[in-house]
């Protein structure tokens, strides 16, 4: 949407609704089948960052795991009367990558509608696991818009070892046309010719905050766009869980820093102009 003259860039915050234990990289230590019995720390960590977005006057998009929502409803209530967006994360955290056409179609389609059932408003949009749609499934986004998605944010335009669409654009775009489904990808920096992530997660956690609130701030100045941010909120619990059995690489991406996440959360909402995917990218209201 056009911002009036003088306005800051809004920039759209957005959380990824899971627990510690249902992180992809910690799929082959922890078995789906154990994670009923598990401590749940989810509903106390969005509590935390309820607080936080509240007192930030911050308004934002929950891409929300039907799991949780199914155990969590009045969870997911409290996030809908804070004025924030609920959006879908899937209903278990499956890859979109690891299903077929047909197993993808109903985890999409269960988890709207449960969401739309516990949270009384429609979901516009899906973030999929792990940013697990790229140039090898991007039939996963015809499926979302005959599911009655409006919007995805699924794909990082960059190199990584789990996921990444490197030639992806920067910003959103229509993949299939303006009457297909709109595409919102995490957000990343220029530097010269290499893209920088600059959108949130482990990079974000691991990087100095100044370099983070400037990769954002440039993507607002020099290239005129808002920025995708997202975070989980396992990233503000330094007290959770240890599963045993995690490779070296893997407890550092997952564990770096946790202690400074809650401040450098706070910092942002006073640095930057944030708002709901939904309004910035579709006009709601």
């Amino acid at each position: 949407m056009p911002r009036a003259l003088g306005q800051p860039i809004r920039n759209a915050m957005t959380i990824d609704v899971e627990d510690y234990f249902q992180v992809s990289a910690f799929a082959p230590i922890i078995a789906r089948e154990s994670w009923p019995a598990r401590e749940c720390r989810v509903e106390a960590n969005i509590e935390r960052i309820l607080a936080i977005l509240a007192d930030g006057g911050v308004h934002a998009t929950f891409f929300t795991l039907g799991w949780i929502a199914e155990r969590y409803p009045d969870m997911v209530r409290r996030i809908v009367a804070g004025g924030h967006e609920l959006a879908s994360h899937g209903y278990g955290h499956l890859r979109a990558s690891d299903q077929t056409r047909a197993e993808f179609a109903d985890d999409v389609g269960r988890s709207k509608a449960l969401l739309e059932d516990i949270g009384a408003q429609a979901v516009l949009g899906y973030r999929a696991p792990s940013f697990s749609i790229g140039t090898a499934n991007l039939w996963a986004l015809d499926v979302l818009h005959d599911a009655g998605y409006r919007y995805s944010s699924s794909i990082y335009p960059i190199q990584h070892d789990h996921y990444g669409m490197p030639d992806a654009p920067r910003f959103a775009f229509y993949p299939n046309g303006p009457d297909g489904l709109l595409e919102v990808p995490i957000t990343t920096a220029m530097l010269g010719q290499r893209k920088l992530p600059a959108g949130g997660g482990g990079y974000f956690r691991l990087l100095p905050y100044s370099l983070s609130r400037w990769m954002m701030r440039r993507v607002n100045s020099d290239d005129g766009q808002p920025a995708i941010f997202y975070f989980h909120p396992w990233e503000l619990d330094p007290g959770q869980p240890r599963p045993e059995g995690a490779s070296l690489k893997t407890r550092f991406r997952h564990y770096v820093n946790l202690q400074r996440m809650e401040g450098r959360i706070k910092l942002l909402t006073r640095d930057f102009a944030w708002d709901r995917m939904d309004r910035i990218f579709l006009g709601t209201k």
